[in-house]
């Protein structure tokens, strides 16, 4: 076991780029119920890098390890008295910070130490882009679907962003569920990429009035269950779409990307359609949900995900691999317009391990 490891750090709050140091640390010793854990591919996701510009729903204590989510690697030591998991098996690590809930290691980095009870085994015909990537976006999916609004087979399903990874694996989830999706998109060059994946309907709002384009699709019964990411004005149509008494879970602000200012983070309701057509809108964040869900209730969700993309029921586009000394180009790639393509910081086998 090496005494150092390869972390990146970042040093306080700040863009990314200029606040990010690979540094050298010393590998972490695991405690009781705890793994220590040989990271070998860990994703950069937008909302990685949010945290580190101080706009997420939570804020490290700075320096901190960049990496919030989620990884994939191998046990490489179990804490005194810890059962249930063995050196050299292959895991999955839920990483992310549970709000309410103590604060968890950064995935960039060579070393991490985890709660066993926040680790599920992974198969190895599983790939490290997939396995490292199941924590986040394919459960994200699968929550919205089913826990949060439990769309029942042949009814309709509105989403916006049906583009982003959440979406195209709704799409996926929802043609298994035998759930009928009607997706938004902004461009129309997108509109027959969204069909190819099994959507039932695509709505561009480049060139189309979505609360029209709606109403027309699904006829007089109309869309009782909407999932948005996008909020702002788009998020207030998806709302007045819905028929009355319709639900809308909001889980990103996509309008707002770049906006640090709070008050600017808003969705534009239609005070008659919450007050007479009693729709409600409500919030969705993985991170509180893995605050109040209990470790075998998310274990199990981890493991129904790791079944579906086994199955190729969902399908996690391969990830584009980067070594930590090329951070400054995986950043970027994260939040370049429409890559489609998910920047992996991933960390060799068979490298020299004496005291570094």
């Amino acid at each position: 076991m090496p005494r150092s490891m390869r972390a990146l750090i970042a040093v306080e709050a700040g863009e990314p780029t200029d606040v990010l140091r690979l540094e050298s640390r010393p590998v972490p010793t695991p405690d009781a119920g705890q793994a220590l854990i040989r990271v070998k591919a860990t994703p950069v996701h937008a909302s990685d890098l949010h945290v580190l510009r101080g706009r997420y729903g939570f804020s490290p204590e700075f320096p901190a390890v960049g990496g919030n989510m989620e990884c994939v690697g191998r046990i490489a030591a179990l804490g005194p008295e810890t059962e249930g998991l063995k050196v050299g098996e292959r895991v999955v690590a839920a990483a992310v910070p549970a709000v309410p809930g103590p604060p968890v290691a950064g995935t960039w980095q060579e070393y991490l130490v985890a709660d066993t009870h926040r680790l599920l085994s992974v198969p190895d015909q599983l790939s490290d882009s997939s396995a490292c990537q199941l924590a986040v976006n394919p459960l994200t999916a699968l929550l919205l679907v089913t826990r949060e609004l439990d769309v029942q087979p042949g009814r309709w399903l509105l989403q916006t962003a049906a583009g982003s990874t959440v979406g195209r694996l709704v799409i996926q989830l929802s043609r298994h569920l035998g759930i009928r999706t009607i997706n938004v998109v902004r461009r129309r060059g997108a509109v027959e990429e969204i069909k190819a994946l099994g959507a039932d309907e695509v709505i561009c709002t480049e060139d189309e009035d979505l609360v029209q384009r709606v109403a027309e699709t699904a006829g007089p019964a109309g869309v009782r269950k909407a999932i948005d990411c996008v909020a702002g004005p788009v998020g207030a149509q998806v709302s007045q779409a819905l028929a009355p008494g319709g639900e809308l879970v909001v889980y990103g602000a996509l309008s707002t990307h770049r906006q640090s200012d709070p008050a600017a983070l808003t969705i534009p309701l239609q005070a008659r359609s919450v007050i007479y057509e009693t729709k409600t809108v409500r919030g969705f964040w993985l991170n509180r949900w893995f605050g109040t869900a209990s470790p075998e209730t998310a274990l199990r969700a981890l493991a129904r995900v790791r079944g579906l993309v086994a199955d190729e029921v969902l399908s996690i586009p391969q990830g584009r691999p980067f070594p930590l000394e090329r951070f400054t180009e995986a950043v970027a790639l994260a939040e370049a317009p429409a890559h489609g393509t998910k920047p992996l910081f991933v960390f060799e086998d068979g490298r020299d391990e004496d005291d570094r």
